[in-house]
C-alpha cells in the first residue's frame, strides 16, 4: 500500500488548494436521514458521501441504453469484474474487488434489501438473476464498513431496487424490437394515496439468439416477470407512523442455453456456431418472491422496519454432460479443451457420423431451492453540539436449501447431426440430495461524527449450521436407508472500521479497514474463506471535474474454491482451501460536462479506470479445472488487470445521444504467471455501445440502441466447455409512453 498512500499524499495535496465557484459540486455535509432496509443508500447523494467506496446506478443512468444486461450495465463502475456466458446476461459472473466471479456467488446479492441468490448460504451460485430491465436503480458497495450486508464481505453487495410505489397516479407502456427477434415489452401502473398505495408491472424479455444450430433452431431464449406491490400505511403524523408494504414477484424463463462451447479452431472458423450435440440443451425455470415490509417510524429519529421474505426457485437445465465411445467416458469440457486428442468425440459433437445408442449422456440438472426468513433493522440518530450519532441495530434469521434429484438420458446422434434418445434415465438417479443452512446474522454500526470527521465502527456476527442429506442413486423414492449426512457450523465476528474526513468544501478522503468473509460449504471441518481488506480513497470536485479515487488491498488468509460446472468442474459444489491470496488495485472515476455553462445542452463524459492484480501467494494442487496445478505467485484467472469504460452523452430537452466504450484487458483462464499461453488466454477486447432518444413529447419518446456498434468479434470465456462469443452488432428501435 506504501505506492498507495505516495500517491494519495501527493492528490490530497494538490485538491485541497482547488476552489471552485459552483458550489453544486462541492463536497457537502450529508443531509442525515433514515434509510430503509430494502435500499443501502437511497440516492446518489447519500452514496457519495458514505465513508467506504459505494455506488449508485440512478433511474435516469438506467434509462440512457435502456440495458436488459447486468453485464454491459456494471461495466461503468470501477472495482467491478464480470466475464460473459450467454451474451444477454441471463447468469452473470460477477467479481467485486477481485473475488471469484464464477456465477456471482462470492457478493452478497440483494432485491429491495433481501437476498436474491438461490440458496444465499447453502448453494448461492446465480443460476437465477433478476431482470435488470425492471430495476429502478442498482446499488453497488464494495468499501469498508460493509458488516450491515452479508454473508458475503470480501468484495461487496449489489443491491437491485424494484420498480417503487409512485407517489401519485402514473404508468408507463415501453416496446422495444430488434436484432435476432430481440424484444421486449414492459407496462407498468401504480398510485398513492393519503394511505394506500399500489405498483403493477409486467416485463417480457425474448429473443431468437445470435448463435447458429442446424436446421436454424432457435438458441435464445423467452422470460416474463411480473411484479406487484400494496402498500397501506397510517396518515402522516410528527409522532408515529406505521406502513405495511406487500411484495408478489414472479418470473418464467426458458432459455435454449447449453454449457457447450466451441474448440479454438472451430472458433476462429465461426464464433457463433453452435454444436449438434448442444441440440436438446434447454433451461426451464420459474422463481417467486414474496415479502411483507413492516415500518413503523415512533419519531422522524427513530425506525424500526422488519421485512418477512420468501424466495422459491426451480429450474432444470438440460444439457449435454459427457460422451461414452469404446467404454471411454469423457466431460464435454476435457473434449473441447484437448479437441486433438479426441477427434473421434469432436466429431460426435460435431454431428460428423453416427454414434451408438448411450454415447451422449445428456443431464436433466434439476433442482428446488428455498429461501425464507425474516430480518430487522432499528435506526436511531440524534445531533449534539457539533456533533452527530447514528446507531443501527440489525438481525437476521434465515434458511435456505437447494434440493437437487437430477437423472442422465442417453442419446445417439446421426451423420445429419440429428439426436434421438435411446435411454430414459430414472429421475433422482444422479444426484438425489438436500444440502441446507441455517443462520443468525446480527449487526451494529455507529455512525459519529465530528464537524468534518466521520467515524463508523461496525461488528457483524454470523452463526451457521449448514448440513447435508445425502440420499444416494439408488434410493430415489427416498426411504434413508442408504441416507448419509454430514454438518459443518460456523461461529465468526466481522468486524469493520470507515472514516472520512472532509479537507475543504471540494475535497474529502475516506478508506478503512474490515474482515471479509465468505461461508464455506457443509464438508465436515471447512473453514470459511477470510480475508482483511484495505481502501484508501478521496471524492473531489477541482476545475470542474468531479472524481474519485480508491486504492485497495485485500489479504486472503484462506481464499476457498469450488467445484463449479459452471467453470468446467462436475458441479458437487464440494469446495477447498486455496490459501493465501493477495488482491490489491486502483480504482477511479472522473465526470466532466464540457457543456456545463450553457443553459440547453450538456455535454458529460464518464471515465472509470480499474487496476486488479490477483496472485496467489502460495502452491497448491487442485482438480478444479479452472485452477489447476497453482505455484506461488500464479495470477487468479478470470480477474482482468485492466479495464477502461468511457461514457459520453449529448443532452438536451428534446433528445439525447449516449456513447458507452469498454476496453477489457487480456486475462488468463488458469492459474499462471508470465506471458499467457494462447490456449489458456482470452484476448483483449474493445466494444462500443450506442443509444438515442427523441422525445415527442413529456409523454412520448422513440429510443434506440446499438449493441456492439462496431461488430468486434471477440471471446468472452473458456468455460463452462471451450470458447463462447461475446454479442455481435445489434440494433433495437423501441417507443416508450408515460402517463
Amino acid at each position: 500500500m506504501k505506492h498507495y498512500l505516495s500517491l494519495f499524499t501527493v492528490l490530497l495535496t494538490t485538491l485541497s488548494f482547488a476552489q471552485t465557484e459552483k458550489t453544486k459540486d462541492s463536497i457537502q455535509t450529508l443531509n442525515e436521514v433514515i434509510i430503509s432496509t430494502n435500499v443501502i443508500f437511497g440516492n446518489k447523494y447519500v452514496a457519495q458521501n458514505r465513508t467506504g467506496s459505494s455506488y449508485y446506478i440512478s433511474p435516469a443512468e438506467l434509462k440512457k441504453f435502456n440495458y436488459t444486461d447486468i453485464n454491459r450495465l456494471l461495466r461503468s463502475v470501477p472495482g467491478v469484474n464480470i466475464y460473459e456466458e450467454d451474451g444477454f446476461g441471463l447468469r452473470p459472473n460477477i467479481s467485486l474487488r477481485g473475488t471469484s466471479p464464477e456465477r456471482s456467488s462470492k457478493i452478497s446479492l440483494m432485491e429491495d434489501g433481501v437476498l436474491i441468490a438461490p440458496a444465499p448460504y447453502s448453494a448461492p451460485s446465480a443460476y437465477y438473476f433478476p431482470t435488470i430491465a425492471r430495476m429502478e436503480a442498482v446499488e453497488i458497495l464494495k468499501g469498508s464498513s460493509q458488516v450491515q450486508y452479508g454473508p458475503f464481505t470480501t468484495g461487496g453487495a449489489i443491491n437491485m431496487v424494484s420498480s417503487q410505489i409512485p407517489s401519485s397516479f402514473s404508468g408507463s407502456i415501453i416496446g422495444t424490437y430488434g436484432s435476432y427477434n430481440t424484444g421486449q415489452f414492459r407496462a407498468k401502473i401504480g398510485d398513492s394515496k393519503p394511505t394506500f398505495g399500489y405498483m403493477v408491472e409486467y416485463l417480457n424479455y425474448n429473443s431468437d439468439g445470435f448463435k447458429n444450430l442446424l436446421d436454424d433452431r432457435n438458441t435464445g431464449f423467452d422470460k416474463n416477470d411480473v411484479v406487484a406491490k400494496f402498500r397501506v400505511n397510517t396518515k402522516a403524523s410528527p409522532t408515529l407512523q406505521q406502513a405495511l408494504e406487500l411484495k408478489f414477484q414472479y418470473s418464467d424463463e426458458v432459455s435454449n442455453e447449453t454449457y457447450l462451447g466451441l474448440t479454438e479452431e472451430d472458433f476462429d472458423a465461426n464464433p457463433f456456431d453452435r454444436y449438434a450435440a448442444s441440440q436438446k440443451d434447454e433451461m426451464v425455470a420459474d422463481h417467486i418472491q414474496l415479502t411483507a415490509t413492516h415500518t413503523i417510524n415512533f419519531k422522524p429519529n427513530l425506525r424500526i422496519t422488519t421485512t418477512g421474505y420468501y424466495n422459491g426457485f426451480q429450474r432444470n437445465w438440460y444439457k449435454l454432460d459427457y460422451l461414452t465411445l469404446n467404454g471411454e467416458k469423457k466431460s464435454i469440457s476435457s473434449i473441447v479443451e484437448n479437441s486433438n486428442d479426441f477427434s473421434d468425440y469432436m466429431d460426435v459433437v460435431r454431428g460428423y457420423v453416427n454414434s451408438p445408442d448411450n454415447a451422449l449422456g445428456v443431464k436433466a440438472n434439476n433442482r428446488a431451492y428455498t429461501s425464507k426468513g425474516v430480518q430487522s433493522k432499528f435506526d436511531y440518530h440524534w445531533s449534539g453540539e457539533n456533533t452527530f450519532h447514528d446507531i443501527e441495530f440489525g438481525i437476521r434469521y434465515h434458511y435456505d436449501e437447494e434440493d437437487r434429484f437430477q437423472w442422465i438420458d442417453g442419446y445417439n446422434i446421426n451423420d445429419s447431426g440429428i439426436m434421438e434418445l435411446t435411454n430414459l434415465g430414472v429421475q433422482g438417479s444422479d444426484a438425489n440430495s438436500i444440502s441446507s443452512a441455517k443462520a443468525l446474522a446480527t449487526f451494529a454500526m455507529y455512525k459519529f461524527i465530528y464537524k468534518n470527521l466521520t467515524l463508523t465502527p461496525g461488528l457483524r456476527y454470523e452463526n451457521i449450521i449448514l448440513s447435508r442429506e445425502d440420499y444416494g442413486r439408488n434410493d430415489v423414492t427416498r426411504t434413508g436407508n442408504n441416507l448419509s449426512t454430514r454438518e459443518n457450523k460456523v461461529d465468526v465476528f466481522i468486524p469493520g472500521m470507515g472514516f472520512s474526513y472532509k479537507l475543504n468544501n471540494f475535497t474529502s478522503i475516506f478508506g478503512g479497514v474490515h474482515k471479509g468473509f465468505s461461508p464455506p460449504s457443509n464438508q465436515v471441518g471447512q473453514k470459511p474463506e477470510e480475508s482483511i481488506n484495505y481502501e484508501l480513497g478521496s471524492r473531489f470536485s477541482v476545475s470542474n471535474i468531479k472524481g474519485e479515487i480508491v486504492g485497495f488491498y485485500n489479504d486472503y488468509s484462506n481464499l476457498l474454491g469450488s467445484d463449479l460446472a459452471a467453470t468446467g468442474g462436475t458441479g458437487s459444489l464440494e469446495q477447498f482451501n486455496a490459501g493465501e491470496v493477495s488482491v490489491k488495485g486502483l480504482e477511479l472515476l472522473f465526470n466532466y460536462d464540457f457543456l456545463r455553462t450553457n443553459t440547453q445542452f450538456s455535454l458529460p463524459i464518464s471515465v472509470g479506470y480499474t487496476y486488479t492484480n490477483a496472485t496467489f501467494l502460495n502452491s497448491f494442487g487442485s482438480t478444479d479445472s479452472l485452477w489447476g496445478e497453482v505455484t506461488d505467485g500464479d495470477q487468479l484467472p478470470y480477474i482482468p488487470e485492466h479495464q477502461i469504460n468511457v461514457m459520453l452523452s449529448l443532452e438536451n430537452n428534446q433528445y439525447e445521444f449516449n456513447l458507452s466504450g469498454r476496453y477489457l484487458g487480456e486475462f488468463r483462464t488458469k492459474a499462471g504467471n508470465g506471458p499467457i499461453a494462447n490456449n489458456e488466454k482470452v484476448d483483449s477486447n474493445f466494444v462500443v455501445d450506442f443509444s438515442t432518444k427523441y422525445h415527442f413529447s413529456k409523454n412520448l419518446s422513440l429510443t434506440s440502441n446499438i449493441i456492439n456498434a462496431f461488430n468486434s468479434t471477440y471471446a468472452t470465456a473458456r468455460v463452462p466447455a471451450g470458447l463462447r462469443p461475446g454479442h455481435p452488432f445489434g440494433a433495437n428501435l423501441g417507443i416508450e409512453f408515460k402517463f
